[in-house]
């Protein structure tokens, strides 16, 4: 009986040691997708930007210790895809950012958004506007 328990401990165990490398190799591949995005430029060039005021010989050290606050951030991005992509739908979003068109969309993500941001802003403020008329 023992034997039995102990064999069925050891099976138990490496299920679950499984299931996290799985799991662990799901996140290194989320987080794969995520760079292959144009996110990483993104966080560079915020990185840049909040930087910029650091004084020239102290601007080593920033960037060192800002870009090393990037692996924590991916990370929760990754968590966050996984709870809402399988890992089936990562590689082949993943495959997708690796064709040609994807590369050319990863580049042009972020003007893109930056764009976008600012004609969302002006409707926003258009909309208050026509909610100010009913109040």
């Amino acid at each position: 009986m023992r034997t039995f328990y102990f064999s069925c401990f050891f099976v138990m165990l490496s299920v679950l040691q499984l299931e996290a490398q799985n799991q662990a190799d799901f996140k290194k591949e989320t987080i794969e997708f995520i760079k292959l995005t144009g996110s990483g430029a993104a966080f560079e060039k915020a990185i840049d930007q909040i930087g910029a005021g650091v004084s020239v010989d102290k601007k080593g050290e920033y960037l060192a210790e800002a870009q090393g606050t990037l692996d924590g951030l991916y990370g929760k991005m990754a968590d966050l895809y996984m709870s809402e992509f399988t890992r089936e739908e990562i590689k082949a979003l993943t495959d997708f950012y690796k064709t040609d068109l994807g590369k050319k969309l990863s580049v042009k993500q972020v003007s893109l958004m930056e764009k976008a941001m600012v004609f969302g802003q002006s409707w926003g403020m258009d909309l208050y506007k026509i909610a100010q008329k009913y109040q």
